[in-house]
């Protein structure tokens, strides 16, 4: 194995052990997270979209020039770039919950698409521009990055990984779908992998439905994702319905009301889930107008419950949960990072010291000991202008009044335009976002 990545994997494995030293479930006061900056590849942007008991954060950082982006862990201390397929691009977008040094994402191939498809690795891309590479998932372990299979098309996508190493994902068969619209051409099914990275199980869709996608999965194998028509292949009309697999059942988890968008993100090891879902009334003159809001499942409601948005905002989507249903996300137009506990959404920036340099923008991973990853803004030159710059984060509780300012936190501070539409753009999954 290559030295740097012995080295890290040693690291991160000592992190462990500092980590599950943590009070599991403690509930945070202001001003009780300790912020960390994380690095970047050479560009101005990485996002943690994912955190482990293990304390791995993973995600994406923008190499040089912010065209181009590569999967990348960090934990203890160090940075480990995944590279790609032989493409350009490569991420890590949804939780993975894998404290074993399985890491899956998807990746670009050299090779070019023959039919031009977009596909849905593009709406994560530092640009959202189609390159026209085949774009497949991946799963990485012992230092090295493996394709997954498809169902017989170009495309495939991994998304959610459990401690069996199981994986979520979707993939392209060969049928030409006729539901499918803009570039996409062939039709999509939700998807196992694993743990045999060649081994892929076609799960069933909502009946009617033609095309879907699982999102995530835990460790009792339970699995959620999306099923509705081919469209785009991401969000919008491909997410009619949000479905739970379990004990070889397809369950409708229900919706806010509207009838697209209802995407479930997270599933904990309890069997709660988290995502966002239309509100009534997303349908004008026939076209579809996003306008969703976080929401919980569990199976004693047996229904979404509407988490809201921050005050003063429309639009929310909840990214993860823990095992205590501790739920974090982003809430627009705002574009603040928030934690919803104990039937409260608040505003992640009211826990961090009233003087962090940083503003979080999103939290999309956190793990059992509350530890959370996303993206931030920097405050540049004292705090006005907001700055260009958007790191990936770490905030890390620290349960003992270490940061004692009362009114600590950076909930006021307002995000620049130019941040907003890109941060809207990737979590609206390469849409122009709610109108």
């Amino acid at each position: 194995m290559h030295l740097k990545k012995a080295t890290f994997i040693f690291a991160a494995s000592l992190l462990l052990s500092l980590v599950a030293a943590l009070p599991l479930g403690a509930q945070p006061r202001q001003g009780e997270y300790r912020v960390v900056q994380l690095g970047t590849l050479g560009g101005s942007s990485s996002s943690g979209n994912s955190l482990n008991n293990a304390g791995w954060a993973m995600g994406s950082a923008n190499q040089s020039g912010n065209t181009t982006e590569h999967a990348v862990v960090w934990a203890g201390g160090f940075q480990l770039d995944l590279g790609t397929l032989g493409g350009p691009n490569s991420d890590v977008s949804w939780p993975v919950k894998n404290d074993f040094g399985i890491v899956a994402g998807w990746a670009e191939k050299e090779a070019m698409n023959p039919l031009g498809e977009s596909w849905s690795c593009t709406a994560f891309n530092p640009t959202s521009t189609p390159d026209g590479h085949v774009c497949t998932g991946f799963v990485w372990r012992f230092g090295f990055m493996t394709a997954l299979p498809t169902l017989g098309g170009y495309n495939g996508f991994a998304a959610g990984v459990n401690e069996q190493g199981q994986i979520a994902g979707w993939a392209e068969n060969s049928v030409h779908d006729s539901t499918c619209s803009g570039s996409q051409v062939l039709q999509f099914k939700p998807v196992v992998y694993g743990p045999d990275p060649n081994r892929i199980q076609e799960l069933p869709t909502y009946p009617g439905d033609p095309d879907g996608a699982a999102t995530a999965i835990n460790a009792q194998g339970q699995v959620v994702g999306i099923s509705g028509i081919c469209d785009v292949a991401v969000g919008a009309l491909t997410a009619k319905h949000a479905l739970l697999w379990q004990n070889g059942n397809v369950v409708n988890l229900g919706s806010l009301g509207g009838v697209g968008w209802n995407t479930p993100m997270a599933i904990n090891s309890r069997g709660d889930i988290v995502g966002f879902s239309d509100l009534t009334g997303d349908t004008s003159t026939g076209q579809l107008v996003a306008n969703f809001h976080a929401f919980i499942w569990t199976k004693e409601s047996g229904k979404m419950v509407d988490l809201g948005t921050l005050a003063g905002d429309n639009v929310s989507e909840a990214l993860d949960v823990n095992d205590q249903d501790q739920v974090v996300g982003v809430s627009f137009p705002s574009a603040h990072a928030f934690i919803w506990q104990n039937g409260k959404m608040q505003d992640l920036n009211s826990f961090i010291p009233s003087d962090s340099p940083l503003v979080l923008i999103t939290a999309s991973g956190i793990n059992d000991s509350g530890v959370i990853t996303g993206q931030a803004g920097v405050i540049a030159d004292g705090g006005c202008p907001f700055g260009s710059d958007t790191p990936a984060f770490l905030a890390i509780p620290t349960f003992g009044g270490f940061f004692t300012d009362a009114q600590a936190g950076r909930a006021s501070v307002t995000i620049g335009d130019g941040v907003r539409q890109q941060v809207m753009r990737r979590w609206a999954f390469g849409h122009a976002g709610p109108e």
